[in-house]
């Protein structure tokens, strides 16, 4: 028996309203650090936020290959798969969720992530999460479309 889609699309309804709360956050640290690039602590709190921002992202590509049991298995290349992931039309499963364009830009967020995450004794760079700011709304002014796309194709 076929598991009923409503419940799926109100937990990826629930989980995009997460998501854009974390990109207007997003915002208002890229706005402020665009007045004090040279303020460390906006610098990290950036970076902190678009970290966030990519793993709310990954939640939701998680609930997606989860439903549709197409789940990744956790392996070393996990993340990069889950994402490539979500622009693959699976026939007779699921349409892409993610256009070429949205894939390019989360890419570099997750790349990003990475770096966030494992760079310890790294200092960021105020001017690299300005544009990592930019991205991440060109990200979601595309995902709005790519999401409609991707329900409209699921019902």
């Amino acid at each position: 028996m076929e598991e009923p889609v409503e419940p799926f699309v109100s937990e990826v309804n629930a989980q995009w309203k997460e998501i854009k709360k974390v990109h207007e956050q997003v915002s208002q640290k890229r706005n402020k650090l665009k007045e004090s690039p040279d303020n460390d602590s906006l610098t990290d709190s950036l970076g902190y936020k678009l970290h966030n921002l990519y793993s709310a992202y990954e939640d939701l590509f998680k609930l997606v290959a989860g439903f549709f049991e197409n789940q990744i298995d956790h392996t070393e290349r996990y993340h990069i798969r889950l994402l490539k992931r979500m622009k693959l039309e699976l026939e007779g499963i699921r349409p892409p969720l993610l256009s070429d364009q949205t894939f390019k830009l989360l890419d570099e967020l997750r790349g990003f992530r990475h770096v966030f995450r494992h760079a310890y004794a790294r200092s960021l760079n105020s001017s690299r999460l300005l544009e990592l700011g930019e991205i991440a709304n060109q990200v979601q002014s595309l995902f709005v479309d790519d999401f409609k796309r991707f329900k409209e194709n699921i019902k």
